[in-house]
């Protein structure tokens, strides 16, 4: 491969891997399934299977999860021809609901093992294994209804959420 098709190899492998957070984030069944071939295998440790059982485990996802939000660090891609193995560094938070109105932020480490194929000139991820190295409960979280630091917002559409914040019309309103 040239320079400029390991750099263009690699930058698609990094909107895959942005556009699947994006998805997980919002519960995206297309951002999601855009970042996958049909037949992968995912292993999350507390879920393993195929695509079509992880995306139909992680959309809606759980009543219980209210919002989440998946920040990517950096990726280590290993090109070989049509095929790559990644490393991306994440940390996910995850905002819970254990009932009766008990909501905790809770965050972890982490990383994506992807083996990503290229087949008809897209790259997708083929395999995801996660490997964890911390977790941590923040507590209890905070109730937006109140604002931020005691000043009120002055509109509902600042909080995030899975469903129904700003980000789901904010990209539309270009078109």
């Amino acid at each position: 491969m040239s320079e400029l098709d390991l750099l263009l190899a690699r930058e698609a492998i990094r909107i895959a891997l942005a556009r699947l957070a994006r998805g997980e984030d919002r519960r995206d069944a297309g951002l999601i399934a855009s970042a996958f071939w049909p037949d992968a295998v995912i292993d999350f440790g507390v879920f393993r299977g195929t695509f079509a059982e992880y995306l139909a485990w992680v959309v809606p996802g759980s009543d219980a999860i209210t919002n989440t939000q998946h920040v990517l660090g950096q990726s280590h891609i290993d090109l070989q021809g049509h095929a790559a193995r990644s490393e991306t560094q994440v940390i996910s938070y995850h905002r819970v609901d254990f009932g009766g109105g008990d909501e905790h932020d809770t965050c972890m480490g982490g990383r994506y093992l992807d083996h990503f194929e290229r087949r008809s000139g897209e790259w997708r991820i083929a395999a995801r294994t996660m490997v964890y190295d911390w977790s941590q409960d923040w507590g209890k979280a905070a109730d937006w209804s109140q604002g931020l630091m005691g000043m009120p917002f002055s509109t509902p559409h600042y909080s995030g959420r899975a469903h129904g914040d700003r980000s789901e019309t904010f990209f539309r309103e270009m078109a």
